[in-house]
């Protein structure tokens, strides 16, 4: 065992049994769409072949998609020559990727998700969406980072993670100097990292840990800034539940 593996940021990684639609795409649609579980992350290569319907798609995911009666739109233009290049870390059930996805179908999007319910609740919106600019990797978002190149990321969304609320938890909490120094790397110059919780403790502690860091400034001038979500978000089931214990808080940072 590694006794040096960082300790994990989220909770469960499964809940309730897939339905079969879910876990069929699980088996066919999101091996097309995996990062790489080993070794350095190919930008490049990660997003061409498209792996969807449509010229260019890979054989056999056409065919998947049809016996599960997705109802496949026009398709949207995979990236080509690159693109901005977008990580959302804890994707929950992949609402807002999506989205961003189809809004932005010349950026390209790598999306994390630990819980195994809501990657397949992403496979679905894509499958439905025929969202061609995603790519996705369940478990830890550290492993993904360690293996992108440097300077290779121009935004960053870390969008309601869990809060670890306990004081003794705090250490397990995403946001800390080490994961910084990851995220420093493979952020070019200008790039956005965005950050929302609903937990007003967690907004303190990223604001103390992030406003301490010279490779990173806070872009709020007014109080509104924090008070009210960037343009172009879109809420996702999490975060109208309000589970947390204040309005969301809206931080967002530049890379220097």
């Amino acid at each position: 065992m590694d006794d040096h593996r960082p300790l994990r940021t989220f909770g469960r990684i499964k809940a309730r049994t897939l339905k079969p639609r879910q876990a069929g795409l699980m088996e066919t649609l999101l091996p097309h769409l995996a990062v790489p579980a080993e070794g350095e992350i190919d930008v490049a290569q990660l997003f061409s072949p498209s792996p969807l319907v449509g010229e260019g798609g890979v054989g056999g995911v056409s065919a998947a998609l049809s016996s599960f009666g997705a109802d496949t739109p026009t398709p949207n233009p995979a990236p080509q020559g690159g693109g901005e290049l977008v990580l959302e870390i804890g994707f929950g059930g992949g609402e807002h990727l999506v989205a961003q996805a189809i809004a932005n179908p010349a950026t390209r999007f790598i999306g994390v998700e630990p819980f195994l319910n809501g990657v397949a609740s992403c496979l679905r919106h894509i499958e439905e969406a025929n969202a061609r600019n995603i790519r996705l990797h369940q478990g830890d978002a550290r492993d993904v980072i360690a293996r992108l190149p440097d300077a290779s990321l121009d935004f960053v969304y870390v969008l309601f993670p869990d809060p670890w609320p306990k004081m003794r938890h705090h250490k397990r909490r995403l946001i800390q100097p080490e994961f910084l120094d990851d995220l420093a790397r493979v952020m070019k110059p200008g790039a956005e990292l965005r950050f929302a919780t609903d937990w007003a403790n967690y907004a303190s502690w990223t604001l103390e840990q992030v406003t301490r860091d010279a490779r990173f400034a806070w872009l709020a001038e007014r109080a509104a800034d924090w008070r009210n979500a960037w343009p172009g978000h879109v809420t996702t089931r999490y975060e109208t539940k309000k589970l947390g214990d204040c309005a969301p808080i809206w931080l967002r940072f530049e890379r220097a």
